[in-house]
C-alpha cells in the first residue's frame, strides 16, 4: 500500500512567493506597525516615505500604496 503525501514541494519563502500563473503574484508582508490614531493611520510622522508607493520598510514597516492608512486600497485595474 502506497501513501502519497499531500505536500508536493517545499522551498524557503521570502517576500515574494511563487505562483503557477505568470500574471499573478503573491507577497508576504511582515510589518511592525506603530500605534495608530483614531483614523487608523500611524500616529508617527510619515516624513521620508514615498507616499502612494512606500515599500521602504523604514522603521520596520511600509505604507505600501496607502496615503493615510497603510495598505492596498482598491486598484482601478483589479479584476
Amino acid at each position: 500500500m502506497t501513501t502519497s503525501s499531500p505536500i508536493l514541494n517545499t522551498q524557503p519563502l521570502g517576500p515574494l512567493w511563487p505562483t503557477l500563473d505568470p500574471f499573478l503574484f503573491c507577497a508576504h508582508h511582515d510589518d511592525a506597525y506603530p500605534a495608530g490614531n483614531g483614523a487608523f493611520a500611524p500616529a508617527v510622522p510619515l516624513d521620508g516615505r514615498q507616499i502612494g508607493s512606500d515599500f521602504s520598510r523604514k522603521d520596520g514597516w511600509s505604507m505600501y500604496h496607502g496615503d493615510t492608512v497603510p495598505g492596498f486600497p482598491g486598484h482601478p485595474h483589479r479584476g
